[in-house]
């Protein structure tokens, strides 16, 4: 497999210890990342998203005032926000299975746990640029497709009217 460039990156790393934002800053430009901005809360988060387009955003999940897995389904339930759809790789120290699980629900592409090196977040964003998944709307759900795996589906449609009119009307 051929090595992902990511020089022409920008990335914006959200984390509220600015000593770790830091860090994971100096683990992107080693990994030759364009471009590297660092905020310490979700207010400042929501500000550069709003005024600047980004390739990736790495959150922290401790980020505050507002909660990270409330901060990513604004964001992507935002049809006018420059990084609606830019992947995001959730960060945290100690996830339990039903934070996980709430963060993959309110669209966050690839999750990362603390501590870790420069090459998880290597293989991160090989994950995202290597194998980009598809924004996906329908259900209640906005964000990156699931499915990791493309399969031919092969059957007939099992959904009901009901479902099918509720996924064409949101």
């Amino acid at each position: 497999m051929q090595k992902q460039s990511f020089a022409k990156l920008d990335v914006l790393v959200c984390d509220p210890n600015p000593h770790m934002g830091s860090l994971i800053g100096q683990m992107l430009r080693h990994l030759k990342v364009h471009a590297v901005e660092e905020v310490q809360s979700s207010q400042a988060a929501l500000g550069s998203l709003t005024n600047r387009r980004f390739d990736v955003i790495l959150l922290d999940d401790e980020l505050g005032p507002t909660d990270s897995v409330e901060l990513i389904r604004a964001l992507r339930a935002n049809e006018g926000n420059l990084n609606r759809t830019t992947p995001v790789v959730m960060m945290s120290s100690a996830p339990e299975a039903s934070r996980i699980l709430a963060a993959r629900d309110a669209g966050v592409t690839e999750f990362l746990r603390k501590p870790f090196a420069a090459i998880h977040v290597e293989s991160r964003l090989n994950s995202i640029f290597g194998a980009p998944r598809e924004f996906v709307e329908g259900g209640g759900y906005r964000g990156p497709d699931r499915r990791r795996r493309k399969a031919e589906f092969k059957g007939g449609d099992r959904r009901s009217k009901a479902d099918t009119a509720k996924d064409e009307a949101s």
